[in-house]
């Protein structure tokens, strides 16, 4: 057995998103969000590709909700750190903008092409970014707060160790890396025990945070439900600003309409953070 009980077939089937929700279901959702992201893009001219780094994905999208000093949401795309960029996923921005919450949707270089080091690292460097240039872009940089689904809800409890971030939404997300260490996704990522402990976020809880909301499908794999739900119970042990928010009927996919739509269950829970 290699981790809790699990053999390399068990880790495998056990983070595997797509096998899970079915392939028919998943293409599904990749074609209706692409063409809502469309759709979107077109009626709200975002300002596209605004840098935030030298490397070719370290770029960015802004939708300005048309608010004076508006608090900001960043998204970070899933993907398991190898697949995905960000313009499919712009569908997101609907249910913040209909809050007047300007969205930034950010690209970040996959793997293999750069180890998770630098994908944090680039995360860590697009949230100064923002940091630094809200004001000009229209939004209040004490109000910028962090949500990613996936891989991004990784990225998001790495990006929570910024003390100025006001507060963040993980959604569906891994927090310990060992068993991705050991399983099929491993072949691109190529991490080792150092580099897999070395930003498993559960390990390295920060001293100061905003508040995080930590979600997932009721309907998940178990595994990422067993993630969520650890990292939740050790996020408030550790005396952070938290709260636990399981949501019930949803699969890994389906859950991001509660973000995307202006009623969904996280678009409340994003203005409940902003208050």
């Amino acid at each position: 057995m290699l981790y809790r009980g699990m053999d390399r077939a068990a880790l495998d089937a056990g983070y595997n998103n797509r096998n899970a929700v079915g392939n028919d279901a998943v293409e599904r959702h990749n074609a209706g969000w692409r063409t809502r992201s469309d759709a979107l893009r077109a009626a709200r001219k975002p300002e596209v590709d605004l840098k935030y780094g030298s490397g070719a994905r370290e770029r960015l999208d802004f939708y300005n909700a048309g608010k004076a000093k508006a608090p900001t949401l960043i998204f970070i795309h899933g993907g398991y750190w190898q697949m995905n960029d960000k313009e499919p996923f712009h569908f997101i921005a609907e249910g913040p903008l209909a809050h007047g919450i300007n969205v930034a949707i950010v690209e970040y270089t996959l793997a293999p092409a750069a180890r998770l080091d630098q994908i944090c690292a680039e995360i860590r460097r697009s949230v100064d970014w923002l940091l630094a240039n809200l004001a000009r872009l229209g939004g209040d940089p004490d109000k910028l707060y962090v949500s990613g689904h996936s891989a991004g809800g990784h990225l998001t409890s790495i990006a929570m160790d910024n003390p100025r971030l006001a507060g963040g939404i993980a959604i569906s997300c891994i927090f310990d890396l060992e068993p991705i260490r050991l399983n099929y996704l491993n072949d691109k990522l190529g991490l080792d025990v150092a580099e897999a402990a070395r930003n498993s976020t559960i390990k390295h809880l920060p001293k100061q945070a905003g508040r995080l909301t930590v979600t997932v499908g009721a309907n998940e794999l178990s595994e990422l439900v067993r993630q969520s739900t650890e990292y939740a119970e050790a996020w408030t042990k550790s005396g952070l600003t938290g709260s636990y928010l399981p949501l019930p009927g949803h699969d890994h996919f389906s859950i991001l309409e509660e973000l995307a739509q202006p009623d969904g269950k996280l678009t409340q829970a994003l203005r409940q953070l902003i208050g």
